[in-house]
């Protein structure tokens, strides 16, 4: 897999941006599976957590080897504390995420452009990030994951106050395109809809607000796969197993 630093001016935010893009070659070299040759790389867009940025999949999972096989190029973008969201004091994270990223990484890269070839994922704030990005633009994606996901940004507020008060100006969430459970009944008669791919563990401090979206989810006519890992907590040792079934799952059928 080649491996690009990318970092190129951002209209959105106004401010020379980093990306991280990892894309399959014919031969890998010793020890990884190729995909051999390749007709144009299916594409994950890859997010990260609260405390993280875009180098972070790199440094504490597989992710790069989990890919190889499967001619799939991740984009991994970093989002500072944005929450993927538009900021009312700040800059326009939703706007960068959702429209200017995937239509430059499609200007620098050959990648295929198939809804059937595009999924989404990501940890913890990342998981947010990635159901809405599902949840608002369903026909861009096969499928999406969330792992230990802030899927309830209501509650995932009260945690970080200071940031939703600059992301809504203090404003209530409920009813926006921020709120996951308000979208999910928005577009549940959507076309199209990705397959959904939620995953907690049971002694994660955001297993409640797992708990509380899958059946939302499933209740609103999502297709939803969901996974309790038993006494796993927010670590990396649960989301490198994760995102390697995400991938796998991408590809089932």
């Amino acid at each position: 897999m080649a491996l690009f630093h990318l970092v190129y001016f951002s209209e959105a935010l106004n401010v020379q941006t980093p990306v991280d893009v990892i894309i399959p070659e014919g031969k890998q070299g010793i020890g990884v599976d190729a995909a051999g040759e390749m007709e144009l790389p299916k594409v994950l867009y890859l997010l990260h957590g609260y405390s993280d940025d875009q180098t972070i999949w790199q440094r504490r999972t597989s992710v790069e080897r989990y890919a190889a096989s499967h001619n799939l190029a991740i984009i991994m973008p970093g989002v500072n504390h944005s929450f993927y969201c538009n900021e009312v004091y700040g800059e326009k994270y939703w706007d960068y995420i959702s429209q200017e990223l995937p239509a430059m990484m499609h200007r620098f890269f050959r990648l295929s452009d198939k809804p059937e070839d595009t999924f989404v994922a990501g940890l913890s704030m990342g998981g947010y990030g990635a159901m809405k990005l599902a949840l608002n633009q369903p026909e861009r994606f096969a499928a999406a994951a969330s792992f230990s996901g802030a899927v309830d940004v209501a509650t995932s507020s009260k945690r970080h106050p200071q940031n939703w008060k600059r992301i809504t100006g203090g404003k209530s969430i409920r009813g926006t395109d921020c709120d996951l459970f308000h979208m999910l009944k928005v577009n549940a008669e959507a076309p199209h809809k990705p397959r959904l791919y939620v995953s907690c563990g049971t002694a994660d401090f955001l297993f409640d607000q797992h708990k509380k979206f899958v059946p939302a989810a499933k209740k609103a006519g999502w297709d939803v796969t969901a996974w309790e890992e038993p006494d796993a907590t927010h670590a990396w040792s649960f989301w490198d197993q994760e995102i390697r079934k995400f991938i796998a799952f991408c590809f089932e059928g």
